[in-house]
C-alpha cells in the first residue's frame, strides 16, 4: 500500500506542476474485470479465474502521450493446490497513447513494466520493526500491453473497456507466464481533450 500511495502522490505533482501547459489530460479510473491464463497441469495450478478490482491514472501532457499506472487485484482469496490461500496483485507503471477519437471517444494503447506480486496467506503472523502481517510475498517482474476505448457518457465520465497482457518473468508458482485481463472501467477526467 505505500507503494501504491507513493505513486499516486508523485502523479499528483506531476500534474499540479505542470497544469500550466495546454493540451494536458489526467484521468482516474476504477473498475473490475476477469483473468485468463494457461490452463491448469496436474501439479500447477492456473492463475485465471475470479474478479480483480483495480485502479488507474495517467497523465497526458505531449501530443496525446503521457504516463500511467494501474493496479489490481484478485476481489477474494483462492485455494492453491486446494489448500493454500492465495491472492494475486498486478501493478505496472505505462507509457500511454490515447488519440481522441471525436468528442465522445478516445482510443488508449499502453506498454510498460511492473510486477506480479502472490501473496499466500498463513494462519499465523510475522512480526518485524515494519509491523505484523500473515502472508508471505511471491513476486515477479512483468511487462504489460494494454488497449481500451473511452466512451465519454458526459464530458467528464467516462466508461472503458479493456484488456491488459502480463507477461510474468519467472512465474513458476502457476502453469504459464501469460496472463490476460478483460474488464471495465468508469473514470473521470479532469480535461477531455478535443
Amino acid at each position: 500500500m505505500k507503494k501504491l500511495t507513493l505513486f499516486f502522490a508523485f502523479f499528483c505533482v506531476f500534474f499540479l506542476l505542470g497544469s500550466a501547459a495546454q493540451a494536458q489530460q489526467f484521468d482516474l479510473t476504477f473498475g473490475v474485470s476477469g483473468l485468463t491464463g494457461p490452463e491448469s497441469t496436474p501439479t500447477v495450478p492456473t492463475i485465471g479465474g475470479g474478479a480483480y478490482m483495480g485502479f488507474g491514472l495517467d497523465f497526458l501532457f505531449y501530443h496525446n502521450l503521457g504516463v500511467g499506472f494501474n493496479a489490481s487485484w484478485r476481489a477474494s482469496q483462492n485455494l492453491y493446490q486446494g489448500f493454500q490461500p492465495f491472492r494475486p496483485f498486478f501493478y505496472d507503471v505505462d507509457a500511454v497513447y490515447a488519440p481522441p477519437l471525436g468528442k465522445r471517444a478516445q482510443a488508449e494503447l499502453s506498454a510498460g513494466i511492473g510486477a506480479e506480486s502472490i501473496r499466500f496467506y498463513t494462519p499465523t503472523f510475522q512480526c518485524s520493526f515494519t509491523g505484523c502481517t500473515n502472508f508471505v510475498s511471491s513476486n515477479h517482474f512483468l511487462a504489460q500491453l494494454g488497449a481500451g476505448m473511452r466512451f465519454y457518457v458526459t464530458p467528464r465520465f467516462f466508461i472503458r473497456p479493456e484488456a491488459h497482457l502480463y507477461l510474468v518473468n519467472n512465474n513458476v508458482e502457476f502453469s504459464g507466464s501469460r496472463a490476460t485481463r478483460f474488464g471495465v472501467s468508469l473514470g473521470y477526467s479532469f480535461k477531455n481533450q478535443e
